[in-house]
């Protein structure tokens, strides 16, 4: 006869006691291939065993129900399953209650999270909470037979915590390869169930050329299930540095705040000291908040410790909200400057902007267009009093424009477009401008599209689209400061727009026609190609842009971008300035592969000098990053930057990274070659070991070891 089964409430003659004065469990369930009953106080269940009682689930050879004293002994080999497979116990031989959560299991092992290994001469467990295991030996690490673990823990005794999810070690000495290298008389470990755990991070030893080698080991404090805080102790023969970090998130928005403090042999007797932080939150009626802060004590703390690149500090605080009808913004931005050359002249630099704007659709028709209404103010100041280098400027714009699209026959799309502004500058501390200045600006363009479409036979499929242009624009008043449009850019972006200036105060005058064709293919073989040709002609104003921006002279230069994607693995653009006579103003190129092991990308940058946009030299910059994956757990990364006008290097790194199911180690070498009166070339050389299987290891989904045989 195949195996029988009985299901039995154990609540009741055969069960598990009710406790007194509280709601009794849902019965047991008992299944097994044979089951007899001995007087009225013995039940013996043998064979292929099971019993679930209140989400646990226990497998055994045999098992032995005592009425009187309410305990099972159990003969294995038993698997004790809790909290769906979160924790799992293996046991030879058992003597447990009825309810499974307290009692002894001898030569067990427990497996938590699918992550944690913890085998035991003998498991007590006590109270359903804590369990306490006698000479344990832990590991994360797949263990082949006969073999021995990556890293382990032995120790005397272990208490598990199982409703805070902490681990305590008694006598602790840990392992590697075997061989011991730590001991630690006590131990306090989180379970990998916990995802944030109070309790040290993994070190990170550090050596850095202004800093000497250093040990930097970081303390995770949560606070709450929305809130926690991260200090970072980092020592070196030359520096005490503490770092921290707080991160909450509210129910409607988050802040996240980085810093350090720092006492050191590179400002002897300062204190230097950083803070970043950011946040944003959701506003009542749509309205959103983002605040961004950026301080420093000195020019060069964040290069000295590698906390950031950034040479130029931007804090600011903004509130915004975008609708289908109205988009509106207002901020307040601070600026300040890390540059040697800049340095000395930083009074004479911007360092408060505030911006207010408002853009509202006022009309809307599908045969007459869009109508819009825009109000903009700027207020940027100096914090020089010197006449001319202290310039403080205020702006106030408001003006209307309109759009209009139509589909003519033989699928032309035509669009036309009109704009007119009114702008009022207030300017101090300039004796070259008047305090006053007014402007008058205004322009419209027609735009004709013919785009085609054509199937190939085979599948391939072509897109051509020429497109013309013919705008004009002007402006009448006073002349204005140039605070906003310094800097210019041609690109398929912008190719048919009414100005190129990023900014309001310059503004592209003149009689002209925007030209250019865009053609694409698309391969049903999953590759693509791309190619966009395009020029400015124009019929007066010339000199309004630099002779190197690529924008000057009665023609531009012809504007040149191609494309290549492959099935999302390779993929290639480039755009050029290119001149009549071939020579080429700007070009940018960039190159990237991603594979199955190896990600690899390159980009170049060539820009000439241009006296209008404040480059007096040359400008081109070779970068190449990339990564390879040498097999399952090993992967080597690289990155170079290379000056080629100086023929120079500026910086290089290389990586080394091991990953497996229960070590994860990360080595880097970098150098900065480059150095300015605050900054020195500075190399930096960083690992950092982490063990996986304990407070939620993100290393859990690494390559597991695979035994032979």
């Amino acid at each position: 006869m195949r195996r029988a089964a009985l299901l039995i409430a154990l609540a009741l003659a055969w069960a598990v006691p009710a406790v007194a004065q509280e709601a009794p469990p849902a019965p047991a369930s008992l299944v097994a291939d044979r089951i007899s009953i001995e007087g009225d106080r013995i039940l013996i269940a043998e064979g292929s065993v099971e019993v679930l009682y209140d989400g646990a689930k226990l497998t055994a050879r045999r098992v032995v129900y005592n009425r009187e004293d309410e305990t099972l002994q159990i003969d294995g080999p038993i698997l004790l399953s809790e909290g769906g497979g979160e924790s799992i116990i293996l046991a030879d031989s058992a003597e447990l209650d009825a309810t499974l959560r307290r009692g002894i299991l001898r030569s067990a092992r427990i497996v938590i999270d699918r992550q944690l290994q913890i085998a035991a001469a003998e498991i007590a467990r006590v109270s359903g909470r804590y369990s306490r295991l006698s000479r344990v030996a832990a590991s994360s690490c797949e263990v082949c037979e006969g073999g021995t673990p990556l890293w382990e823990i032995r120790a005397r005794e272990v208490i598990r915590d199982e409703t805070e999810r902490q681990l305590y070690f008694d006598d602790a000495q840990f392992r590697f390869l075997g061989v011991p290298i730590a001991y630690f008389p006590r131990l306090r470990m989180p379970d990998p169930t916990l995802d944030r755990a109070r309790g040290f991070l993994s070190p990170e030893l550090r050596t850095r050329t202004q800093l000497g080698t250093g040990i930097r080991l970081g303390y995770f404090v949560p606070i709450g299930a929305h809130a926690d805080l991260t200090f970072s102790p980092y020592i070196s023969g030359r520096t005490t540095t503490l770092e921290a970090r707080y991160r909450q998130v509210f129910r409607h928005g988050d802040i996240l705040f980085n810093g350090a403090v720092s006492r050191d042999d590179i400002v002897p007797g300062d204190t230097r000291a950083y803070l970043f932080a950011e946040g944003g939150f959701d506003l009542p009626r749509n309205f959103e908040l983002s605040f961004d802060v950026e301080l420093v004590t000195d020019n060069s703390y964040l290069f000295d410790y590698g906390y950031s690149e950034k040479d130029r500090l931007d804090s600011n605080i903004t509130v915004a909200r975008i609708r289908d009808d109205q988009l509106f913004s207002a901020g307040i931005t601070s600026f300040r400057t890390l540059r040697a050359s800049e340095v000395p002249t930083a009074r004479e630099l911007p360092n408060e902007l505030f911006e207010f704007g408002i853009r509202q659709r006022f009309a809307q028709d599908p045969s007459l267009g869009s109508l819009w209404g825009f109000i903009d103010v700027a207020a940027l100041a100096r914090p020089s009093d010197l006449p001319g280098v202290g310039r403080d400027v205020s702006r106030l714009s408001a003006g209307l424009d309109w759009q209009a699209t139509h589909i003519l026959p033989v699928g032309l799309v035509f669009e036309a477009e009109a704009e007119a502004a009114v702008d009022t500058y207030v300017v101090n501390e300039d004796p070259s401008f008047d305090s006053t200045l007014d402007r008058v600006r205004g322009g419209g363009a027609v735009t004709l599209r013919w785009p085609h479409e054509r199937q190939m036979p085979g599948g391939p499929r072509h897109i051509l689209e020429p497109a013309i242009q013919i705008a004009w624009s002007e402006a009448s008043g006073d002349t204005v400061p140039n605070e906003d449009s310094t800097v210019v850019e041609l690109d398929e972006g912008n190719l048919f727009s009414m100005s190129r200036f990023p900014g309001t105060d310059r503004y592209e005058e003149g009689l002209r026609v925007n030209y250019g064709v865009t053609w694409t293919r698309h391969d049903p073989d999953g590759w693509s190609i791309g190619a966009t040709v395009g020029r400015i002609y124009r019929f007066d104003a010339p000199a309004q842009f630099g002779a190197d921006t690529g924008l000057s002279g009665t023609s531009s230069d012809w504007l040149a971008a191609v494309t290549y994607n492959l099935a999302d693995t390779f993929r290639v653009t480039s755009r050029s300035l290119i001149a009549d006579n071939f020579d080429i103003s700007r070009s940018e190129t960039r190159a990237a592969y991603q594979g199955d092991r190896l990600y690899l990308a390159g980009s170049h940058l060539w820009r000439a000098a241009e006296p209008s946009e404040n480059r007096f030299d040359d400008l081109s910059e070779l970068a190449i990053d990339g990564s390879y994956r040498i097999d399952e757990n090993w992967t080597a990364a690289s990155e170079w930057r290379f000056d080629a006008d100086t023929s120079n290097t500026t910086s290089a790194g290389l990586g080394l990274r091991f990953r497996n199911e229960c070590l994860a180690v990360d080595l880097s070498l970098s150098r900065r070659f480059t150095s300015s009166s605050n900054v020195e070339p500075a190399t930096e050389l960083d690992l950092r070991i982490s063990l996986a299987g304990f407070g939620g290891s993100s290393e859990r989904q690494a390559a597991r070891r695979k035994c032979r045989g």
